[in-house]
């Protein structure tokens, strides 16, 4: 039998083709019944790693980084609120709906990893963000939401503070980053192989079961 499969996800939690992709990677994974042959480690990409801690608004946002027209945006939008759907995950974007700073979310999901709770804070911020309106930058909705998943919210700020725990984060970024990541999501099987965007439901399948029978 092979070993466990590990994937890392490399992602930010304002991405909302990460929060797709995922969703059709995990449901590849249940489908085949394989969920204790996977190693799962998310790994941290800033879509926008100079974003003031205001944030900016979104329309504003993706016309200044994208070139996107409103309309454009609109439908993209629907997009992905109807992919979403498919896959029981809710975007509610909104009028006045701003990008926001994520480098916070990111130390704390390396705290979450050490809890052996990543993946549960990770969906617990994409949702806050994409279907609550809230401001994931926001120490107080961190706060929150790393006590909805049952972590220790005190003991997570010490480390939200720790320089070296940033640098850290700063480093992996780096690293991920030098060896071609640039743009999100991307997974990687194995530290070999990778699949960039969110692919089809069977495009994931297909790579799990060469990799389980390789």
């Amino acid at each position: 039998m092979a070993e466990k499969i590990k994937i890392d996800v490399v992602s930010d939690v304002v991405c909302p083709w990460c929060a797709i992709g995922y969703k059709r990677l995990e449901q590849a994974i249940k489908e085949m019944g394989i969920e204790d042959k996977i190693e799962l480690e998310w790994q941290p990409f800033e879509l926008n790693p100079n974003m003031p801690a205001e944030g900016q608004d979104l329309e504003e946002h993706i016309t200044e980084k994208y070139g996107s027209t409103i309309e454009q945006q609109k439908e993209s939008q629907e997009r992905m609120t109807d992919f979403g759907a498919e896959l029981n995950f809710k975007f509610d974007y909104f009028d006045g709906m701003r990008m926001a700073n994520t480098f916070d979310a990111h130390v704390l999901l390396e705290y979450a990893k050490e809890q052996g709770k990543q993946t549960e804070l990770k969906m617990q911020l994409m949702n806050a963000f994409f279907g609550e309106h809230k401001d994931v930058s926001n120490r107080d909705i961190l706060k929150q939401e790393l006590e909805a998943v049952g972590l220790n919210a005190t003991e997570a700020f010490t480390i939200l503070d720790n320089s070296d725990m940033r640098k850290n984060v700063k480093s992996a970024e780096s690293y991920w980053q030098s060896l071609g990541v640039s743009s999100v999501p991307t997974v990687v099987f194995n530290r070999k192989s990778a699949l960039t965007g969110a692919q089809p439901v069977e495009v994931y399948k297909q790579v799990l079961t060469e990799l389980l029978e390789s």
